[in-house]
């Protein structure tokens, strides 16, 4: 599948994607270090009933980096400017760890825009001790520090699923760019509170999805998210990490067409 680039409005420069299919959008947003390719299990089931668009986030892949101090509403800000660039009036929206972050913030601020959303590994209010650690590693990234292995333990296993995604996952982190990386690990950082307290009048359906065995985000996160939103639903996957899309996508496919299934309701704005 070619990627697509279209050039959004300043200071957003141009974004890359990938789209497919027919239906209802369905906007997909991947994690720090990845690119549109990691859904492709998703893109390949989902484009059957819907229009699959998959970004490439800010500095990875195709896509333009954000100006320098970009911070979490920076990144949905730029989420509006490509959806506004679309011409699309309302999508569903499906986001993964960073990507969670960012689709979260957007039904926040864009209620009207949104008929649907997932957050799969998404963070959210992290503990003083979790928050401490993870801006200390982007303070390693911002200086240049990148550990390859760290990431890859942390969200892999040792099943023999595990071992092929960690394969293709590693290829991605070690062809991202590290200024890309950096600033997006930053706003990621310090991103897990930003629009916390929006989410009770989240009235779309929201799928809250992560790992059992995810040590970040953790499915005590992920039930937070759902019982806060008005229509939320927690899915679990029992012995997976982070990239549960990539080790399990017969079950997250599986729960991204339930959510896609059903009824929409949200927020309208004057």
């Amino acid at each position: 599948m070619m990627s697509t680039t279209l050039q959004l409005s300043d200071p957003f420069g141009t974004v890359a994607y990938r789209e497919v299919g027919q239906g209802e959008p369905l906007i997909l947003i991947h994690g720090v270090g990845m690119q549109s390719a990691a859904w492709e299990p998703q893109i390949e089931v989902q484009s059957r009933t819907h229009r699959v668009i998959a970004l490439d986030m800010p500095g990875h892949g195709g896509s333009d980096q954000l100006p320098d101090g970009a911070e979490l509403p920076d990144y949905v800000a730029w989420l509006h400017s490509a959806v506004e660039g679309l011409k699309l009036r309302s999508v569903n929206l499906a986001g993964h760890s960073m990507g969670a972050l960012i689709s979260g913030g957007y039904t926040v601020m864009h209620p009207e825009k949104v008929t649907r959303v997932a957050l799969l590994n998404g963070v959210y209010c992290r503990t003083a001790q979790a928050r401490a650690a993870v801006e200390a590693r982007a303070a390693e990234i911002r200086e240049g520090a990148f550990d390859l292995d760290t990431p890859l333990n942390r969200w892999f296993g040792d099943s023999p699923t595990d071992r092929a995604a960690r394969q293709q996952v590693s290829a991605w982190l070690s062809a991202v760019d590290p200024a890309g990386y950096a600033a997006a690990y930053s706003a990621f950082a310090k991103g897990d509170a930003t629009y916390a307290d929006g989410f009770a009048d989240i009235a779309c359906p929201l799928l809250a999805l992560t790992g059992e065995d995810d040590p970040n985000s953790t499915p005590e996160m992920a039930r937070a998210m759902a019982e806060t939103a008005r229509n939320g639903r927690t899915v679990v996957l029992q012995g997976h990490r982070h990239m549960v899309n990539l080790t399990d996508p017969q079950a997250v496919n599986a729960a991204l067409r339930d959510w896609l299934q059903t009824p929409a309701t949200r927020k309208e704005t004057a």
